[in-house]
Order: structure tokens, then sequence, then C-alpha cells
């Protein structure tokens, strides 16, 4: 098992990489830890950018091929900060035969932004789930941690606008 420390210097002095460093050191810095290296780069600083994944790829003696095409197959590592409230709907079969497409479209144009994209105020970012395991709550999403069952457009789109209405974020 390989102990040694990583081979460069973190991308900042942000406090933050101390946790990833952790991460690596407690599994040798082997590449066996780059799913779980990503994870914790994730958790500290909230997506992963440029400079996270050429670092943990030298770190593990992973090559940045493999460390970006893990970071963009895996559906919960995102290369792009947030914005400060996040809504998820689900389009899982259940929700999706419930019309949980129409939501999703009714919340794209009503706040401007695509599934995927975070607005340009940095308020909203809109995603999608392929399934969020609430099926008997069908058409289902989840906003800022909290799954809000049987959902219409019109509530969706009530909902986010109380998230992200000035002094909530």
């Amino acid at each position: 098992m390989r102990t040694q420390s990583p081979p460069i210097d973190p991308p900042s002095d942000d406090k933050r990489w101390r946790i990833v460093n952790a991460t690596m050191r407690r599994h040798g810095y082997m590449p066996r830890a780059l799913i779980e290296t990503l994870n914790s780069v994730q958790q500290a600083f909230g997506y992963l950018d440029e400079d996270a994944l050429r670092y943990v790829s030298a770190a593990l003696h992973v090559p940045l091929s493999k460390t970006y095409g893990v970071a963009t197959f895996y559906h919960f590592f995102t290369l792009k900060p947030g914005g400060a409230h996040t809504c998820v709907i689900c389009l899982g079969t259940a929700c999706y035969i419930k019309g949980s497409a129409d939501i999703l479209q009714a919340l794209s144009d009503h706040f401007d932004v695509k599934p995927g994209q975070t607005t340009a105020d940095k308020r909203l970012s809109l995603m999608t789930a392929r399934c969020i395991g609430s099926c008997g709550l069908a058409p289902a999403g989840v906003m800022d941690s909290v799954v809000i069952p049987r959902l219409t457009a019109a509530e969706a789109i009530a909902k986010v606008e109380e998230l992200v209405k000035d002094g909530h974020g």
C-alpha cells in the first residue's frame, strides 16, 4: 500500500483540502480511492472543478481522462457550482407517467433555466433525476433536500418561488 504524500500541492490554501487529503491518505493514495475522493471534494466544495480533477488525478496516480470519466459518468457529481437552492424533478417512470415532464417544462419556462443548469442570478439549480425512489408519491420532486409529493406545475412554481424569494438565499 502506497502511503506517500500527494505528489503535488493542493490547488489552493483552502482548508477544505485537508478533508480531501485525509480521504486520500486514509486509502494510501491508491487509485481505488477515486470515487470516494471525488465525493470528498464535492462535499467540501459543492462541485468538481478542473483544478480539483487535476489534483485528485495526480495525487492518486490516475489518468486525468479516467478521473474526468468517473466524474461525468455518475450523476451525483457536478462540474459546475450550483445555485443557492436546488429543485430536482423526478423523471422516473411513475413520475413521468403522472406528468413530471410537464412540471419540469413549466419550471424551466417560468424561471428561464434549462434542466441541469443554474439561473443567471445563481439562486436556483433545476435538476432532474432518473428516480428518487418515491414512486408512490408521483409526481415528486426534491426541493432543498425535502421530497415534495404529488406535485402540479403550479405548486412546483409556487414552492420554488417561495424558496428563492428575497431573504431565502
